[in-house]
């Protein structure tokens, strides 16, 4: 069944392939513009570049990249808190060692 599109459902969105607007008999000559091409509506298309068309992915990119920085930055402040953490154990003990050590001396 071979059947053609209509101006709100045509076959295709693409106006190359597009049938072209045919003149009405009805209408009087010279009531629309006369050289009306497809022209407009794919130079109008060209504006959208290759660089417009990545303009999303480069946005994703950035996004991923700093969030990826940022999880760098937490883990670095998550190893910097354990390492104080253990700093400060290290101190505990050596200061008990230190005690001990007094006690026995001074036995």
């Amino acid at each position: 069944m071979n059947i053609t599109g209509t101006i709100d459902r045509p076959l295709t969105n693409d106006p190359k392939k597009q049938a072209p607007m045919k003149p009405s008999t009805h209408e009087p000559s010279g009531s629309a513009i006369e050289d009306l091409t497809t022209t407009g509506a794919t130079g109008s298309r060209q504006n959208r570049t290759r660089e417009m068309q990545l303009i999303p992915e480069a946005m994703a990119r950035a996004h991923m990249h700093e969030r990826l920085h940022e999880a760098e930055r937490e883990r670095r402040a998550v190893s910097l808190v354990v390492a104080r953490r253990m700093q400060r154990r290290a101190e505990r003990a050596s200061r008990r060692a230190r005690r001990a050590l007094a006690v026995a001396v001074m036995q």
